[in-house]
């Protein structure tokens, strides 16, 4: 250690190297605990922020139901084969869920598909260049006891569009790959309404 002498006292001078890493540690420790504070507020900030936009956790136990019946779905359009596609798309979305799809379960679910459309979003020289395709039904729940829930104008919540100015070929593949997503999305929507509503 150094030494230094002023007058007959002899002061000892303790080593600065010491002192400087006992400092380093003290900052050290601050900057966690800061860091901590930090990551405690922004995982509370999340958290906020996840339930307040409406989203929740939902196990298998708060579910209104564990298994459903898909029963007759009427298809009024002159789209051929649309109540079969919604049928399977409507059994895929429950399974997804966790609910069981049986014939003979408590809980059954009718449907008509009253609208099929294609609207013509864009033109170019008098010619459709792109379209979007509608789906629109109503549907009711009907539970153990015969009381009926009904859900009215069901749509799909998302815009479903495709392209057509090539070959005609290409405009019908095109429509059918945008109907099957329109139904899966309505399908989507419907189980999502008879779940979390």
């Amino acid at each position: 250690m150094p030494v230094s002498v002023t007058g007959n006292t002899k002061v000892y001078t303790v080593s600065c190297v010491c002192i400087v890493s006992w400092v380093v540690k003290l900052r050290k420790i601050n900057e966690l605990i800061k860091l901590n504070k930090l990551f405690t507020l922004c995982s509370l900030l999340c958290a906020f922020c996840f339930w307040g936009c409406g989203y929740s956790i939902h196990g298998r136990a708060s579910l209104p139901f564990d298994s459903i019946q898909i029963g007759k779905i009427e298809n009024l359009t002159v789209e051929p084969k649309l109540q079969d596609r919604l049928h399977k798309a409507l059994t895929d979305e429950f399974l997804k869920q966790g609910i069981a799809v049986y014939h003979d379960a408590d809980y059954k679910l009718n449907g008509t598909i009253n609208q099929f459309e294609l609207r013509i979003l864009s033109e170019k020289a008098d010619i459709a260049t792109e379209y979007e395709v509608i789906i629109k039904g109503d549907f009711r729940l009907i539970d153990p006891s015969g009381n009926v829930k009904e859900f009215k104008n069901i749509i799909s919540p998302f815009i479903v569009s495709f392209s057509g100015p090539g070959p005609l070929d290409e405009l019908i593949a095109s429509k059918e790959l945008a109907s099957e997503k329109a139904i899966k999305d309505m399908a989507m929507e419907i189980v999502g309404i008879l779940i979390y509503r």
